[in-house]
């Protein structure tokens, strides 16, 4: 049985970051899938530490919260940067990583007619600091912190992969971000995971929209 279990909907969402971790580092996991009949049911849900999901489970240990996941697999397999300063500037990258994912969000599930325009409008905005923590890590030919792969890599490259489904051209004047996704993409075992089923079988988001 593999080590680890994943326990989600049947969509990429908050859980992309953590199996593009994983297939990076070679390792497998199990899939518990949860279906919106099964979540509607309350029971899984009345059993979640904050009643919501993700759920993942490394034997005997249960964790909740995708970036307390993250940080957990990025310390197990080396991923959280060499040293205090390196780990700091990993927080800072990752959080913002996630608050441009929760506008994401909001635009997906509360806005998406009404919003996507003024927010494609506005991408620029959020997106510029990621290309000034590149530039300012040996020039953006790196990662975002250190020499190493990091835990918050994964989660921003997953970020601005969907980004680029919503829209294709958000890259385009970002020369530094659109090297580093196509050089994260390109890394063999992750690439071989972002073409399987595993990955494009999966919806982006539950609602269809992206």
């Amino acid at each position: 049985m593999p080590p680890y279990t994943i326990t989600y909907f049947p969509v990429r969402g908050r859980c992309e970051a953590m199996r593009m971790l994983l297939a990076d580092q070679g390792q497998d996991w199990k899939e518990d899938i949860v279906t919106m009949d099964m979540w509607m049911k309350g029971d899984l849900k009345a059993s979640c530490l904050y009643g919501q999901l993700p759920k993942f489970t490394d034997g005997d240990l249960t964790l909740y919260q995708s970036n307390a996941i993250l940080r957990y697999l990025g310390r197990k397999y080396g991923l959280y940067g060499k040293d205090d300063r390196e780990q700091a500037l990993l927080d800072v990258a990752n959080d913002g990583v996630e608050d441009l994912r929760r506008k994401y969000l909001g635009l997906i599930y509360q806005n998406y007619e009404e919003g996507k325009a003024k927010y494609v409008k506005d991408l620029p905005t959020q997106l510029k600091p990621f290309e000034t923590l590149l530039k300012q890590n040996q020039g953006g030919k790196a990662f975002i912190v250190g020499d190493k792969i990091s835990f918050a890599d994964y989660n921003l490259l997953d970020l601005l992969l969907v980004h680029q489904t919503l829209a294709p051209q958000c890259l385009d004047d970002f020369p530094l971000l659109s090297a580093y996704v196509a050089r994260l993409s390109s890394r063999p075992k992750l690439k071989a995971f972002l073409a399987s089923p595993q990955h494009t079988g999966l919806p982006i988001n539950a609602n269809g929209k992206q």
